[in-house]
């Protein structure tokens, strides 16, 4: 017997889609219902099955079509797709290969133009590359075909939907109570702060937990290319984001241009999801003319390579000399925390390092914690955060009484 498919279902139901007025997501399931109702009168269709045709039918109308069960399982935290024939995802920390796939380029196609049209972006043959998010705060990138070569790349990396919180940090043995303690008088003195860490080392998770203790009654400004994070507890934040290139005739809003405008909103602090690039000199230069306790993330492989990032990245910008540059950072960087993913695939903290001021030209650092293996037991990391110092300058936190 001839077997039912998604694919006609879908295309029965779409001949009947009134397309002079939007459609309710209800009035859309009545409408599979109905077409269901009327095939089960040629096929056979078991209750299960006809649950999962108008299931998979609806999410490849109104959802993102066979991607919807990965983004609704919690413990999916990415999902990477390469063409049409191989997605691959990450849960518990191990990435495997799904047993699904797109039917067609076409199918790929709607819901990539789903994804980036719920929030009004584009990605076509003259703008191949976008980055964009999801309704539930997930961020996605996009690399169409040609330019990815083996079939259009798309990424989501999703977040969840309650912000972890550094209670369950210490539950997962991430970082110690000693030193959330420390960090908590730290945030509230307000010192700036530098996150730096590898690819999905935690960085944004670690921010946000960090946000916690900004006191309530502060302005926030928190700036990103696609918003992530999700600060609870603050009543008067702003959030902005960035916008690339839409149609002709719009212009494109970098960072740099939101940290400028940012600059005049009064904010008491300005956070930055991200520097990747020359806006590194107007986020030093925030934290250098009064807006203490500004805090930002940066890709590096430990905190000394922080630093030298940030000289290149603000090199991109300005042509400064390097004596000029290393002066910036050594007056406007407080604490720089270096997040890692071990062989595990546990998220530490690794340490935590003082910006020490200068010293023939070179930038001081001053080590407080360190993160030290002691052993593998059943493939599991065991370790414990040794106090390599004492902090150097408390002057924030004498003032905040602290």
């Amino acid at each position: 017997m001839e077997v039912l498919t998604t694919a006609h279902v879908k295309e029965l139901v779409m001949e009947r889609i009134d397309v002079s007025r939007v459609l309710s997501d209800e009035e859309i399931r009545e409408l599979i219902e109905d077409v269901l109702e009327e095939c089960s009168r040629e096929y056979l269709l078991t209750v299960p099955a006809r649950q999962l045709l108008a299931k998979e039918v609806f999410y490849g109308l109104r959802r993102l079509d066979i991607l919807q069960e990965l983004v609704d399982d919690p413990q999916v935290t990415e999902i990477m797709v390469n063409g049409t024939s191989h997605i691959f995802y990450e849960k518990e920390g191990r990435i495997r290969e799904w047993d699904h796939h797109f039917t067609s380029e076409e199918a790929l196609s709607d819901v990539i133009q789903r994804i980036v049209g719920s929030s009004n972006r584009m990605v076509n043959e003259m703008h191949p590359i976008v980055d964009t998010r999801l309704e539930n705060g997930a961020r996605v990138n996009i690399v169409l075909k040609p330019i990815a070569i083996d079939g259009t790349a798309v990424s989501i990396r999703r977040f969840p939907e309650h912000p972890i919180t550094m209670k369950q940090l210490v539950e997962w043995q991430s970082v110690s109570e000693e030193i959330v303690c420390f960090l908590k008088n730290l945030v509230q003195a307000g010192y700036n702060i530098f996150v730096s860490g590898g690819t999905g080392s935690g960085k944004t998770t670690f921010l946000n937990a960090l946000s916690e203790y900004i006191p309530e009654d502060e302005r926030i400004v928190t700036i990103e290319d696609s918003a992530e994070l999700q600060i609870l507890g603050i009543p008067n934040l702003v959030r902005l984001e960035t916008r690339e290139i839409q149609v002709e005739g719009a212009q494109p809003i970098s960072i740099r241009d939101l940290i400028r405008s940012a600059l005049r909103m009064r904010p008491s602090r300005i956070i930055v999801g991200e520097c990747r690039g020359p806006e590194a000199l107007d986020v030093l230069q925030a934290m250098n003319t009064g807006h203490s306790g500004s805090i930002s993330t940066g890709h590096a492989n430990s905190a000394e390579d922080m630093l030298h990032r940030l000289e290149t990245m603000v090199l991109m910008g300005m042509d400064l000399p390097v004596s000029a540059i290393r002066s910036q950072i050594a007056s406007g960087v407080d604490i720089l925390i270096h997040l890692g993913r071990l062989r595990d695939k546990s998220r530490k903290l690794l340490g935590i390092t003082e910006v020490d001021g200068m010293e023939g030209g070179e930038i001081r650092l001053h080590e407080l914690y360190r993160f030290e293996e002691q052993e593998e037991q059943d493939g599991r990391i065991i370790g414990r955060w040794q106090k390599k110092g004492e902090l150097l300058h408390p002057e924030k936190l004498r003032a905040a009484g602290l």
